[in-house]
């Protein structure tokens, strides 16, 4: 046992990464101020070896931007019953778009509708039940990356072959999204634990309809209504989400969640709101590393 210091135990956590952004940095500083320890682990680097992992950390925050090395290693630390955030269930649900719908259909949460293809010609038929316009997007992926707004036959024909040639195989699953009119922004909502910490409006850039900020968007604070913060909170517990961003889309249906991120980006959100997410999320992870 490790010993006690100013009357709780002390803590070592770990910030598992593969690209260290403003946001893992802003998190480590508000952890080193905390006074807990922090082991900085490259995803890229570090070897998992079996049996040799205990000493990484009391718990374990998952921030690697890509799915699938974050994933893998999600696997391994808890197969060392070592306990991680956001989980490996979590990080498979939340990381792939088709999984995410069908968990967030399956609690009954509003979401536009979707369907799903693995042939061109199959796609083809699908936008028959989707119609048009339409979007494809990967089922893997962020930062707006590979979506396509489908505005015709022919152009999606076009787009469709295109990715049937893709790598990895994953671009051959054709998941189609019906386009919602939407006022050139949607709704980011920031979650930790039970609390919906920050929520913002993410604009599109002029002459872009995707409302990325790394695309170039722009964030405001954005209000949600008590009524709304319980289904964002409803969205990110489908999931099993312990800090996740849920995205949501304004409808003439009303709210609808778009999508969710496990490894949220969230210097928009700081930026607009002034709200101290990192130090929310240090002091998230302390408190389960305690329990």
């Amino acid at each position: 046992m490790r010993p006690k210091s100013l009357g709780w135990l002390e803590l070592k956590i770990a910030i598992l990464y593969d690209r260290l952004r403003w946001e893992e940095k802003a998190i480590l500083d508000a952890l080193k101020s905390r006074g807990v320890e922090v082991e900085m682990v490259d995803a890229k680097v570090k070897v998992a070896v079996q049996g040799k992992l205990r000493g990484i950390g009391d718990i374990v925050l998952n921030r690697c931007l890509s799915h699938f090395r974050g994933l893998y290693w999600s696997a391994v630390l808890e197969a060392e019953g070592i306990r991680v955030i956001n989980s490996f269930w979590t990080s498979l649900i939340g990381g792939d778009k088709l999984f995410t719908s069908l968990e967030l259909a399956k609690a009954g949460i509003p979401i536009p509708r979707f369907v799903v293809a693995f042939t061109v010609e199959g796609a083809l038929q699908a936008l028959n039940e989707i119609g048009l316009p339409a979007v494809v997007k990967p089922v893997v992926g962020s930062w707006g990356r590979l979506l396509a707004l489908l505005r015709d036959h022919e152009h999606a024909r076009a787009i469709f072959e295109h990715r049937e040639h893709l790598e990895p195989i994953l671009h051959n699953i054709f998941y189609l999204q019906e386009y919602i009119e939407k006022p050139s922004r949607d709704i980011r909502s920031l979650i930790i634990g039970d609390e919906v910490v920050a929520s913002i409006y993410r604009y599109a850039p002029q002459g872009e309809w995707r409302t990325n900020i790394a695309l170039g968007g722009k964030a405001e604070v954005c209000e949600l209504s008590e009524e709304q913060c319980e289904m964002v909170l409803k969205a990110a517990k489908a999931i099993k989400g312990e800090i996740v961003g849920v995205d949501c889309l304004e409808s003439s249906r009303g709210l609808l969640v778009n999508e969710i991120n496990t490894t949220v980006e969230f210097k928009g959100a700081f930026s607009a709101t002034g709200v101290d997410i990192a130090g929310k999320i240090a002091d998230y992870l302390i408190k389960e590393a305690k329990k």
